[in-house]
């Protein structure tokens, strides 16, 4: 990820009134849990079947990004392109965080569960926005992460939430209490391990993957019980034989990355392939799930260090790739990498959909798609993970892949993307994929860098913003069938956040001075705005009580693009 900055601290937090007297005493006593009103009766267990069921679901929001498959597709229309002008503020919510937020809240009959920078999850009345409780993680001594003390969300199932945190625990907390049920080290974070991603659960298992891969990490995917946290399986996404891969000249659009293979293949005789260990590969964004298959597909991120590949020759399998795993064993499947031996820091991250579209034959076929950070849909055979098309270009792209130097050379689109970890979302009905770009451009600078230990930073170089240089934001609409664009929206501000498409022809995305935006998913005209005053840099949901829409969108802004901070959740619906 990017504008990499290692960060050990405390999270600043506000007390939001009224609650005053009850946050601390919770700190003086050293609570993890406060509760601040009886749990509502609506409350339902999340069952397997209710999971399941998530594409056709008005009623829940039940997953990350919606469902398993991802779509971040909502099945009704009660708000829609002929209305949605008529879109009110339902409720405001508070945290105690004023910190940058990227949470994705889950709903679950009426309850809502969101997370906060530094760990905290609040459990609150989805019509009201009235507490019912609010946890704060007990964070260890060592907390080592980049790119803001985010977290992206909770996963759902049975009676209990789960949780990564940014000292690289899974927490299973009680829904109705918001009590510790159970708490498990994922990896040492003393070694560069740390959490931001949500997890997902499905089967009794809890997929989670991990951040660090500028730290020198070695990636994986893990499974843990959801009953007892023990560990079931795990992918490392650094294979310790066969990294070197097949020696790629090109990338996946057929463009030439100026290897110099000979160079390579001769430091990797000299010095051997025994760096897997530290050769990065974290998995930044929540897996999709195909129960059909029993497939899991995750998206893989940059290799260490980001810009010096002296140190790691060969093609650093399986960074920058997407990749399928079995559910059950977490045996590999497939894998496809889009930047072989990345000295761009454009890893994989915004999370795969699984969907359909048409194949090179021209017949429907389940698809995994994935929006990247060189500007591209990238569109893959469900099975094999064979690259059916990319989409033209969603933003300027310059001198790619011209190698990095000691005095900087500039290559666009830029460390950040393209898409960055901004979840996409499509519309079925439509065929359409919705992408939130940046463009930023920036010179890329390489220095040579031995590894400095798993809690230091090790870039191997830098990028940078280029001073005057205009950086903006946009919104495309991509054919899934042809990779064209059908429409794009341009924002003064790059994006950063991710999108929510629905069925009332709607797609909603926000923006880092505070505006959230209502599109026309047909036209990309823009419907509807709404200031929050402070970024809104979270993906959007949406979920249905007692017959009424809403909308909800956290305003807390973002640690990398340095947009105004806040600590709130807005919820809207139709007067």
């Amino acid at each position: 990820m990017n504008f990499k900055t290692s960060l050990t601290r405390v999270a600043a937090s506000l007390v939001v009134a009224g609650l005053a007297s009850i946050a601390v005493a919770a700190e003086i006593e050293g609570q993890q849990t406060v509760v601040t009103k009886p749990m509502s009766k609506n409350l339902v267990s999340v069952t397997q079947q209710l999971l399941n069921a998530s594409p056709g679901d008005k009623n829940h929001w039940l997953h990350p990004n919606g469902n398993y498959a991802q779509t971040r597709y909502y099945p009704a229309d009660q708000i829609n392109a002929g209305n949605v002008a008529k879109l009110k503020p339902a409720f405001v919510f508070q945290t105690a965080v004023l910190e940058s937020m990227e949470t994705a809240p889950l709903v679950v009959n009426g309850v809502m569960f969101l997370t906060t920078s530094y760990n905290h999850v609040y459990a609150v009345d989805a019509v009201t926005g009235e507490q019912f409780w609010h946890y704060k993680h007990k964070m260890g001594p060592v907390t080592t992460y980049c790119c803001g003390p985010n977290n992206r969300g909770v996963a759902a199932s049975g009676d209990m939430l789960f949780m990564g945190t940014l000292d690289a625990k899974l927490v299973a907390l009680d829904a109705k209490t918001g009590k510790v049920v159970w708490e498990t080290e994922i990896a040492d974070p003393e070694k560069g391990y740390s959490e931001t991603m949500a997890p997902t659960v499905v089967d009794g298992k809890v997929l989670i993957g991990t951040n660090g891969g500028e730290y020198g990490i070695r990636g994986f995917v893990k499974a843990f019980d959801a009953k007892t946290g023990n560990l079931l399986w795990t992918f490392n996404t650094i294979p310790d034989k066969g990294h070197e891969g097949v020696w790629a000249k090109n990338d996946a659009t057929g463009r030439d990355m100026l290897r110099n293979l000979a160079k390579e293949k001769e430091l990797l005789a000299k010095n051997g392939g025994d760096f897997y260990q530290t050769l990065g590969g974290g998995v930044w964004m929540t897996p999709a799930v195909d129960l059909e298959s029993r497939s899991v597909y995750f998206v893989v991120g940059n290799p260490s260090p980001d810009l010096y590949g002296d140190i790691r020759p060969g093609d650093n399998l399986y960074t920058d790739s997407v990749v399928a795993v079995d559910l059950d064993s977490g045996a590999y499947k497939a894998h496809f990498q889009y930047v072989a031996h990345d000295v761009w820091d454009l890893d994989a991250v915004s999370p795969p959909i699984i969907t359909t579209a048409k194949g090179k034959d021209g017949k429907d076929r389940k698809v995994v798609i994935h929006g990247g950070k060189t500007g591209h849909v990238y569109v893959h055979d469900a099975k094999t993970l064979d690259l059916i098309r990319f989409s033209e270009a969603m933003v300027p792209q310059e001198n790619m892949w011209v190698l990095p130097t000691a005095e900087g050379a500039r290559m666009l689109p830029g460390a950040n993307g393209g898409v960055e970890w901004n979840p996409m979302a499509i519309n079925p009905k439509l065929r359409m994929a919705y992408a939130a770009n940046l463009h930023q451009p920036m010179t890329y600078h390489v220095e040579e860098a031995a590894y400095p230990g798993g809690d230091k930073l090790w870039l191997g170089g830098a990028f940078k913003v280029i001073p005057g240089e205009k950086q903006w934001g946009r919104l495309a609409a991509v054919n899934l069938d042809t990779g064209k664009m059908a429409w794009k929206a341009d924002t003064d501000q790059p994006l950063m956040g991710g999108v929510l498409a629905t069925a009332g022809n709607l797609v909603f995305t926000g923006e880092g001075n505070g505006w959230f935006n209502a599109y026309d998913a047909r036209t990309g005209k823009k419907l509807w705005s709404f200031q929050c005053g402070a970024g809104v840099n979270a993906p959007p949901v949406s979920y249905t009580v007692n017959g009424k829409q809403y909308i909800a969108v956290a305003a807390g802004g973002n640690t990398q693009l340095d947009f105004k901070r806040g600590n709130s959740v807005f919820v809207f619906a139709l007067p």
